[in-house]
């Protein structure tokens, strides 16, 4: 894991690597490296390539629930 930008625990994955490059459906490593036991050596963590989980809010809620 490495101790990066947006947290501590930061699982290295090709999907938000700068190394990583997306070509014909396929994606590939710059490097020719692959990922084994959660670890990468040429693993480079790029926050903008993340895409953030959508938060769904449960509840009925009415326009004065948010009046300040």
């Amino acid at each position: 894991m490495k101790n990066k930008l947006f947290g501590k625990n930061i699982v290295p994955d090709c999907v938000y690597c700068d190394n990583a490059f997306f070509e014909n459906g396929i994606f590939g490593c710059k490097k020719s490296r692959h990922i084994q036991n959660s670890k990468c050596r040429a693993f480079n963590y790029n926050p903008l390539l993340r895409v953030p989980t959508k938060v769904s809010l449960y509840g009925n809620y009415t326009a004065e629930d948010f009046k300040l």
